[in-house]
């Protein structure tokens, strides 16, 4: 599994998915703390990432889901809600891939401005779902707000939202 690793990470980012690595030991951050198991649908309350999200988010969501579901399209959800520490530690795990804070800052939030923290936030694939949700996400208030994220999805019930670059470059992060 060790020299399969990278590559399946590679093909995972390439979809817009993340591969989770949760530590079986006391110390490691799992499912309670927001880390999402694979196949998980915006459908799954018994995942704590899915049923923690802002109610009226979850909701527009389902509709969402549901409605793609009607064309065949299915949401699968790779990150939502996250606790702090989680959150924590994906920063930390960003900052040694990176190189910097401020390099880092262009793909993970801290825990303090992290939408996912919130509940507000959530990360979908496949890409039939990302592109679905671009034709159509309007509809249930449901945008995605960061360019270099096609997966990241937020609630913005008043209408679309400036589109940042990274979330560096979002406001609400500073």
């Amino acid at each position: 599994m060790g020299t399969l690793l990278p590559v399946l990470e590679v093909i995972a980012r390439s979809l817009g998915y993340r591969l989770l690595r949760i530590r079986r030991d006391r110390a490691g951050l799992g499912i309670a703390d927001g880390a999402i198991p694979y196949r998980t649908t915006v459908f799954d309350d018994d995942v704590p990432g899915v049923a923690n999200l802002d109610p009226p988010f979850l909701a527009a969501l389902r509709r969402a889901a549901a409605d793609a579901a009607s064309e065949g399209v299915v949401f699968t959800v790779n990150s939502g809600w996250r606790t702090p520490a989680y959150q924590r530690r994906l920063r930390r795990e960003a900052v040694i891939e990176h190189g910097s804070e401020e390099a880092a800052a262009r793909w993970v939030s801290t825990p303090e401005t992290s939408p996912h923290v919130a509940g507000d936030a959530v990360d979908l694939g496949p890409a039939a779902a990302q592109a679905w949700l671009t034709a159509h996400g309007s509809a249930y208030g449901l945008y995605q707000v960061y360019r270099n994220e096609p997966w990241h999805y937020e609630l913005r019930p008043d209408g679309r939202p400036p589109m940042h670059d990274t979330p560096a470059d979002d406001p609400r992060h500073r």
